[in-house]
């Protein structure tokens, strides 16, 4: 089940945690701080999307019609937002360093617990990325990347004590790590609330996808076969697919049905867990059509 990847999550933010707070309380580091600042923000965004999975993965009920999946969205909103506050407070503890500079030290103790960190983390985002194929989850998605994007802040982190330890003028630059591992979890906030809201306002599916829906469409229906109203829309890992077909009125209504059982079939086969609503109408139907006919499907699709 997703949420077990979630708890796995879970336990390597609160092991890396404790590992970083205690490299930055050994050194002093400001970039060290931003590290396990933005690992705090992990492991609230982890426990976050426990919750979120553990409802999302309920079935639908008399209430929900269409189930709980949204509640990942909910959850990678609320990453997004707590990425932006530790961006912030990243951003001042820099700022001050930089009007006064203090040194650091410990550097090598402080390196080779760093180090530990993101190797932990690294191993746990592989698998977590491996879990959100499997389950098309964005939640799981979300969270394996932001420990990835942990772990190369982690080696940026270390790269500049490095150069700091063997040029001890440069401390600056430890100020300067900060402000950019701030603009980097910045930028992957906005794009994970970005995808919540598109989530939540019922985007379309990408244009990849609804190719597959157009190809099987005409691989079942006919290469000239024309419908319209097509509507699509992704919550959680399902999708939800719906159009009206135009058939010869001839068709019996098993016909119909046959041909609707193996378009539903052929897209399911490559876009799984798609609920697909298909409303047959007769084309010699006035009422039946919605737009021109252009290329075999109506323009309004």
């Amino acid at each position: 089940m997703p949420r077990n990847f979630a708890l796995l999550s879970v336990l390597a933010s609160i092991l890396t945690l404790g590992l970083k707070f205690s490299a930055f309380w050994i050194t002093g580091s400001v970039g060290l701080l931003s590290d396990a600042m933005e690992t705090f923000v992990n492991l609230t965004a982890s426990i976050a999307a426990v919750l979120a999975l553990t409802i999302a993965y309920r079935p639908a009920d008399r209430k929900y019609n269409y189930g709980h999946d949204k509640a990942e969205y909910f959850a990678g909103g609320l990453e997004g937002g707590l990425i932006l506050v530790a961006a912030g407070g990243i951003i001042y503890s820099a700022l001050g360093r930089i009007l006064s500079p203090q040194p650091l030290d410990n550097l090598i103790l402080g390196i080779v617990i760093a180090a530990a960190a993101a190797a932990i983390n690294l191993i746990v985002a592989r698998i977590m990325l491996k879990a959100a194929k499997h389950f098309d989850s964005i939640t799981l998605e979300g969270d394996a990347k932001h420990l990835m994007a942990d772990v190369w802040t982690s080696i940026v982190i270390i790269a500049g004590l490095l150069i700091i330890k063997f040029y001890p003028q440069m401390l600056i630059l430890d100020s300067i790590m900060a402000v950019l591992v701030a603009a980097n979890i910045t930028r992957s906030g906005i794009g994970l609330i970005k995808r919540s809201y598109h989530g939540l306002m019922d985007v379309a599916l990408p244009g990849e996808e609804i190719e597959i829906v157009e190809k099987h469409i005409r691989r079942h229906a006919g290469e000239n076969a024309a419908y319209h109203g097509l509507r699509t829309r992704k919550s959680g890992s399902r999708r939800f697919i719906d159009f009206h077909l135009l058939l010869s009125g001839d068709k019996t209504i098993q016909e119909g049905h046959h041909i609707c059982c193996q378009i539903e079939q052929g897209i399911e086969s490559e876009l799984p867990k798609s609920q697909v609503t298909i409303h047959v109408e007769p084309e010699e139907d006035g009422c039946s059509w919605d737009g021109d006919k252009v290329g075999g499907a109506s323009s309004e699709h």
